[in-house]
């Protein structure tokens, strides 16, 4: 039994059996490469699901990471801490909001943008009291809690998990003439969307969709509220995907990158008006806004901009996209992306094994990604990657997609 087989095996029999990992067993990282336990290297091409924007093991965000364990990890929220005002005013003054909300996951962040529109709702747009309605979108991924996956179209993720929450609707995504049906309830408070959707196989909506919601939203007093938290930091070729289209959510989420995958750190922005109906004691987290999480943090975001990584991934995403185009490979259906947020949808059924045989092919030649929807391959590199690595990764995509 070789090393990875045996670390493989332990999973299987000790962990919950919650995920279908590809077969490669990872010890270390670097930049945009990762090595398994038997030493093989491999392109990344799913960055933690762009939560590695920054690449692994960045320098810099390691230092700040050790720097600060020696100093505090956690105070809880009881006190005050050295680090959490300088990254909340850091990112407030960033991304152009009054006030942030600290927590640890996506999940998290996702769940408290849904309690502070209700609440807001409910003090702010004077509905009566549980009766304000949230809209959710065919095909999103927010997380998997029992309340996100009210609103959740995805089988996997919802059936066998309810009751489900009330008052979480679905409209279709991509129909802004959905979203002005849906809006003839006065009881709706939000519309949580992501802008381009991640787990659905990168749909990316027409352009003027997101700027024609947020308008009519605004119109009808109802909070835009933008999940970015695998769009976000970079990731699309602007610092957030909603500036594609210039338009500023009235509540934002943030997860993944903005700690560089180097620690859990998630959070929500929005105005006062908006943020300020949360009181002490009405929601908060142990972890949220520790200093260890803030410094990584605020060191984490600094180099998106100081290595102008939103810059590099718009680049390196046209040089990439023309490359899949170029290979004319009958097995791929579409190419479709933006930034570095790419995918390629098989010329096969989603319930077919050939995007998952395809990947175990990336695999053996040097390259990792991960199937989404059965027949769609996201191809998600660090944003550090250059143009050459870039030559390099298609070749090698190449190579692989000829045995199909």
């Amino acid at each position: 039994m070789t090393q990875s087989e045996l670390l493989i095996s332990l999973e299987d029999k000790y962990g919950a059996h919650n995920y279908h990992p590809l077969p490669v067993v990872l010890e270390k990282g670097e930049g945009v490469y990762v090595w398994d336990v038997e030493g093989k290297k491999y392109f990344d091409f799913l960055s933690a699901y762009s939560a590695v924007n920054q690449g692994h093991s960045h320098p810099r965000i390691l230092k700040a990471l050790q720097t600060q364990a020696q100093k505090l990890t956690l105070s809880s929220r009881a006190f005050y801490n050295s680090e959490l005002g300088k990254y909340e005013k850091f990112m407030t003054e960033l991304f152009g909001f009054d006030k942030l909300l600290p927590m640890n996951t996506g999940a998290e962040a996702v769940e408290t943008a849904l309690k502070v529109c209700r609440k807001w709702a409910y003090a702010k747009k004077g509905l009566a009291e549980n009766e304000a309605v949230i809209l959710f979108a065919t095909g999103n991924f927010h997380g998997r809690t029992l309340s996100i996956i009210s609103g959740s179209t995805d089988d996997s993720s919802r059936k066998g998990f309810g009751p489900y929450m009330p008052n979480f609707e679905v409209i279709e995504y991509n129909n802004f003439e959905a979203l002005e049906k849906a809006l003839e309830n006065k009881n709706v408070a939000g519309f949580l969307v992501e802008p381009i959707q991640g787990e659905a196989g990168i749909l990316i909506p027409q352009d003027g969709y997101l700027k024609k919601c947020a308008d009519l939203c605004k119109s009808k007093q109802v909070l835009f509220i933008a999940d970015e938290v695998q769009t976000g930091i970079a990731r699309t070729g602007k610092m957030l995907a909603c500036d594609h289209e210039n338009v500023h959510p009235d509540i934002l989420i943030l997860g993944k990158a903005v700690s560089g995958g180097v620690y859990p750190v998630s959070c929500i922005m929005a105005s006062d008006e908006i943020m300020l109906c949360i009181k002490p004691g009405e929601h908060g987290s142990t972890y949220g806004g520790n200093p260890l999480a803030c410094a990584v943090a605020t060191e984490a975001m600094q180099v998106v901009l100081d290595e102008k990584l939103a810059e590099n991934a718009e680049k390196m995403g046209a040089i990439f996209r023309k490359g899949l185009v170029d290979m004319n490979a009958p097995i791929i259906n579409v190419v479709r992306g933006k930034g570095l947020l790419n995918a390629i949808e098989i010329n096969d059924t989603p319930d077919s094994e050939t995007a998952w045989n395809i990947c175990l092919e990336f695999a053996k030649n040097g390259l990792l990604a991960k199937p989404t929807h059965g027949n769609i391959i996201r191809l998600a590199p660090p944003l550090v990657i250059n143009e050459a690595q870039i030559q390099e990764s298609l070749q090698i995509i190449k190579k692989s997609l000829e045995n199909f």
